[in-house]
């Protein structure tokens, strides 16, 4: 069996759904949807704020975490479901 590849991006680990194009385009889609919806600034403000901290940690601040741990150097391996049931 080959060696598994090391990971070079800590986005390998995670679904579809959480890449940073979606984190982006669900941040952008909820802030624009306050917007649209209420027409008030101090609310889509409200909303804004913690969605643009959310947006910040896992794209600026969960990556570098990762890397300063030293996941990215580990090779991904897939255990295989049947390989604990001894």
């Amino acid at each position: 069996m080959p060696d598994p590849a090391p990971i070079a991006s800590p986005w390998q680990l995670k679904p579809w759904w959480c890449q940073p194009w979606s984190i982006v385009l669900t941040g952008v889609l909820v802030v624009a949807s306050s917007w649209l919806l209420l027409h008030r600034l101090w609310l889509t403000a409200l909303v804004a704020v913690p969605i643009g901290v959310w947006m910040g940690f896992f794209l600026l601040v969960w990556p570098r975490l990762m890397r300063e741990a030293g996941y990215l150097d580990a090779p991904l391996t897939v255990q295989q479901p049947h390989e604990n049931l001894e």
